[in-house]
């Protein structure tokens, strides 16, 4: 079954623990962390993951967006989060961070930028527990998808069963009921949406709405049906 993991970026910031209330039935919460630096963006820390933590029993899945997340992700699940993930780009050493995620009791997940490809990194990705392909470039929420990251989820999928992995491969960026479908035939099986969710009349609707869209598309895919 996809999961859908709607973005509080897209939220109301005085409203956190409102706003995860609206998305209940959601598989996880997905907490952009920015710190102006990685991303010309600032959003929030640890103190709020920490607050969000105690006011929700939605699991966090925080995206950090930052510089040095070898120093600050492990502090990240310390603070409550279920799932952690970290930009290779901005890591000095992923496979050494993955495994202190993993070891603090946390999913470890490793993101890639648009620019980014994932061959080179074939051999770290049975260390990890997801892979997010950005289809938008970070840093900010409400943009476009990028139709041209299609192509790099289908050869993530192809690596993913080469290895005959348990590795979920998520993407974000523009998701919404008109993307959705394209990038579970793809190969995705974790969604991160944000305006789709909160820019909805009823938020936990359009959860259920982009579920079954994408439930629908994986049944169908070519990575499904073991071609």
């Amino acid at each position: 079954m996809a999961q859908i993991n709607p973005s509080i970026l897209s939220a109301d910031f005085a409203r956190l623990a409102d706003e995860a209330e609206a998305v209940r039935g959601s598989d996880w919460l997905h907490v952009d962390v920015m710190d102006n630096h990685f991303v010309p963006n600032l959003t929030l820390g640890i103190p709020v993951v920490e607050s969000l933590a105690r006011a929700t029993d939605i699991p966090l899945d925080c995206h950090l967006m930052i510089e040095d997340p070898d120093r600050w992700a492990p502090q990240y699940v310390e603070a409550g989060a279920g799932s952690i993930t970290f930009h290779v780009e901005a890591a000095a050493a992923p496979v050494r961070l993955a495994r202190e995620i993993r070891a603090k009791g946390a999913r470890a997940s490793m993101a890639l930028k648009p620019g980014t490809p994932i061959e080179p990194y074939e051999d770290l990705l049975p260390e990890l527990d997801m892979l997010l392909i950005m289809t938008v470039e970070p840093g900010f929420g409400g943009q476009a998808f990028l139709d041209i990251m299609l192509p790099k989820i289908r050869r993530t999928r192809e690596l993913i069963a080469k290895h005959d992995l348990e590795l979920w491969l998520q993407v974000d960026g523009g998701v919404s009921a008109a993307t959705i479908e394209r990038c579970a035939e793809a190969g995705a099986d974790v969604f991160v949406a944000g305006s789709a969710v909160y820019g909805a009349e009823d938020p936990a609707l359009a959860v259920r709405n982009l579920r079954e869209l994408a439930d629908k598309a994986s049944a169908e895919a070519w990575w499904a049906c073991g071609h």
